[in-house]
């Protein structure tokens, strides 16, 4: 792969709502990439995988220098736009082909990860609100119940995995609405503030990690070892962690075998005293949908305000229009008042779009894929989990760590390609509109 070079077709470029931004104080992003530097390790993308990779290249090789570059600012690309779950379980209600040892390769993974991103908090003293309530699995309708989460508890109690139902009543107290008729509780996982989460992780790499953010890659090429130039500069290494989850496709990368979605979600201003008191909710819980593609994710945080997340879209742009913004929030609005009547006035102070790869077989992007290259990307859906161990085990593949967790990894197989366009565009829609009209009562 002498002298070859790869152009970066489309770059990041986020809308401004992120609003899990709004409440955190003021931080100067770290300078961006200019002239010419060497480095020993080159690390693409400042999410949950890049973060994971450049801490444990740095620590496996501590006299080596790794620099790590980021097109936005930390927290404000994908990672830091989810809703904020460290999922343990795979997948969810709602999805088909349970295999019992590969879901028990994925709980161990993920809660390799989970055990990471405990300790770094802890450490670092990492303000994400970082809590290990669990989460609840939710329905309304009694048909949702009967087709996806007494089969979802079914499965799990088969590997071990005790979740506990509640009723209608339960969660009107715990949660503050009456939409639902029946969940599952998980202990398992964490709840945090994800822009707090990898900003904190940024912001306690080791010292030997040099991250430039607003330095998005423009070009990668293969000359004497690994050439990534950006608008200020570039940056040369002998190897490369690229862990740009859909952006992969932009290196030429799993060209085929992504698909590209956008998620959005809403969320209000802190709630009043009086407006709480209307809630009457525990504070700090999640909810997750029983039909996955059709539902919608809540939260309530810490700091009392309600996120709504739902509006899941094929998105092989990275863009969303303002006018699809605002019919987004009205979604999420209407969304919204059905399930709390009580805060109908409460306002949405920003609505945002996070934008996630999947794979048709749920397999990640990972391992060795050119000279020099080791991918972490494809996290499909759950990336904070997925993506963070994806990014400790690249690195450990890198350096030549022997961790019986690669293996894992390995077992889950690649990506696989998916229909030429526009057959490709047309069937992942077709798939997503059946999937909405049977989710219809979960919205």
């Amino acid at each position: 792969m002498a002298s070859e070079v790869r152009q970066v077709g489309i770059l990041p470029a986020d809308d401004q709502g992120n609003g899990w931004l709004a409440p955190l104080p003021p931080r100067a992003p770290r300078p961006l990439l200019t002239g010419e530097q060497k480095a020993d390790w080159l690390v693409i993308g400042a999410g949950f995988a890049g973060l994971a990779a450049a801490r444990r290249l740095a620590e496996n090789r501590p006299r080596e220098r790794v620099v790590l570059l980021e097109a936005q600012r930390v927290g404000d690309g994908a990672s830091g736009r989810n809703s904020g779950f460290v999922l343990d379980l795979p997948l969810g209600p709602g999805f088909s082909g349970f295999d019992p040892a590969a879901a028990r390769d994925h709980i161990t993974l993920s809660r390799a990860a989970i055990d990471h991103l405990d300790e770094q908090v802890r450490r670092h003293a990492i303000a994400c609100d970082w809590s290990r309530k669990g989460r609840w699995y939710a329905a309304r309708s009694p048909r949702v119940v009967e087709e996806d989460l007494v089969p979802y508890q079914r499965e799990m109690a088969a590997i071990g995995e005790e979740l506990r139902w509640a009723e209608a009543d339960e969660l009107k107290r715990r949660l503050g609405t009456a939409f639902f008729s029946r969940a599952l509780f998980q202990p398992g996982g964490a709840l945090m503030n994800p822009a707090a989460l990898t900003r904190g992780l940024a912001d306690s790499l080791p010292a030997n990690v040099t991250l430039h953010e607003t330095s998005p890659v423009t070009s990668l090429a293969w000359d004497n070892g690994l050439l990534a130039t950006t608008p200020g500069g570039s940056a040369r290494a002998p190897r490369l962690v690229l862990a740009v989850n859909g952006f992969a496709r932009e290196f030429g990368f799993y060209p085929r075998n992504l698909v590209l979605t956008a998620i959005s979600a809403s969320v209000t201003r802190p709630l009043t005293a009086a407006e709480r008191a209307a809630l009457a909710a525990e504070e700090d819980w999640g909810v997750l949908p029983a039909r996955g593609l059709a539902g919608t994710t809540l939260r309530y945080t810490r700091d009392f305000r309600l996120v709504h997340r739902n509006r899941i879209t094929f998105n092989a742009t990275f863009r969303q229009t303002p006018a699809e913004m605002a019919r987004i929030e009205r979604v999420h609005r209407d969304g919204f008042q059905r399930r709390f009547p009580q805060l109908a006035a409460v306002p949405f102070t920003h609505t945002w779009t996070g934008h996630v790869a999947l794979a048709r077989n749920q397999a990640p992007g990972f391992g060795q894929i050119a000279p020099g290259v080791f991918a972490a990307v494809c996290q499909n859906g759950p990336g904070v989990t997925n993506g963070t161990i994806s990014g400790l085990l690249a690195a450990d593949l890198a350096t030549g760590q022997d961790n019986p967790l690669i293996a894992l990894l390995q077992r889950r197989g690649t990506p696989s390609k998916v229909p030429p366009r526009p057959f490709y565009d047309l069937g992942v829609k077709a798939r997503w509109l059946k999937e909405m009209w049977r989710g219809r009562s979960e919205r």
